[in-house]
């Protein structure tokens, strides 16, 4: 296990939360909002953690703990949230220009003062001497009673060389903002886009979630279509969550995103794709990506049998004939990753 710029302190909390896992045969990821990078022949998995924890492997199963991107706290952390304790939140991975652009979120729990920020590098290899992550600082932040929508959850995508930030999660829904060339800031003049929410009375106050349960979007662009991933209700619960992924398209990337029915998803309007089952009680925050020719699904789950225990998954992902994505459930269970000792 390689252990790189962290503290005794997470150090000791990381190995006890391994030994504690259950069920037999070797350890699993547990991990919260995985996303996946590719630098050669290896994948490099970052997840919400102390710092953004990150993995390296060679096949997608076998996986080697690489420590956290982050030896402390993003220098502004503190004056966006005040309660901030070290856990980075729901990162996004992309690769442009030559180089790797890592967002990621720092939020107060249940609450919208969150903002977005990103880090950059050269390489994602940490034992290459150009390894070395930049911070860029603060991309866009919400503040209580000022906006009704959450800086967290970032997914950022190039359209015919045009980058763009989804992000969100409860409130008014999910949002779509044009980025300036630089992929740190906000473009000028400012174009903003709801792309999907679900129902909110307005009798609640503004500075609550409210009702209003969905949030990690991740856009996937497939043939004709741009394919809008999501997750319903409610995460990071154990056995009590509720998550659930669910999809919409549209030919645009702005939207409007529809799902098979026909409903917009900016006016409650999505298809379910994965569910709990008997032995997942929930699963959501999935990316999506295609790999030598094949298309995955990568998400967490609460598993039944490690009561609720959020394990990594990663499921090969097909399409219907009329072009929907498609996932088989037994593969839930079938796959296991496993962590090096």
């Amino acid at each position: 296990m390689k252990l790189r710029e962290h503290g005794a302190a997470w150090i000791l909390g990381l190995l006890i939360a391994v030994c504690a896992s259950a069920g037999e045969g070797p350890e699993q990821l547990f991990v919260h909002d995985p996303v996946i990078g590719r630098e050669g022949d290896t994948y490099y998995l970052f997840s919400t953690g102390p710092g953004i924890t990150f993995y390296s492997s060679k096949d997608l199963v076998h996986w080697a703990l690489e420590g956290r991107v982050f030896p402390g706290n993003p220098r502004w952390a503190l004056d966006v949230a005040s309660t901030f304790n070290g856990h980075i939140w729901a990162p996004d991975i992309l690769r442009y220009g030559g180089r790797f652009y890592l967002y990621y979120s720092v939020s107060a729990f249940g609450k919208n003062t969150s903002a977005i920020g990103v880090t950059v590098s050269e390489t994602l290899d940490p034992d290459s001497p150009r390894y070395r992550w930049e911070d860029q600082g603060i991309v866009i932040q919400s503040v209580p009673n000022r906006d009704l929508w959450n800086a967290i959850d970032p997914n950022v995508v190039i359209d015919d060389g045009t980058p763009w930030m989804s992000f969100g999660s409860f409130w008014g829904g999910l949002k779509l903002v044009k980025l300036a060339p630089s992929l740190t800031a906000v473009a000028e003049p400012q174009q903003w886009f709801t792309i999907a929410k679900r129902e909110r009375s307005v009798l609640i106050d503004d500075a609550v979630a409210g009702p209003a349960a969905l949030e990690a979007p991740f856009i996937f662009k497939k043939g004709g279509y741009y394919y809008l991933f999501m997750s319903w209700d409610k995460c990071c619960r154990g056995k009590d969550s509720t998550y659930k992924i669910m999809v919409g398209r549209s030919g645009r990337i702005t939207g409007p995103y529809l799902d098979k029915s026909g409903s917009d998803l900016a006016e409650g309007g999505g298809t379910l794709l994965l569910g709990g089952d008997e032995n997942y009680y929930a699963l959501g925050h999935n990316s999506v990506y295609t790999f030598d020719g094949k298309d995955y699904l990568v998400f967490h789950a609460y598993e039944v049998a490690d009561n609720g225990r959020q394990k990594l998954k990663i499921l090969e992902m097909s399409w219907d004939q009329d072009g929907w994505p498609v996932v088989d459930t037994k593969e839930l269970d079938r796959f296991r990753s496993e962590l090096a000792q």
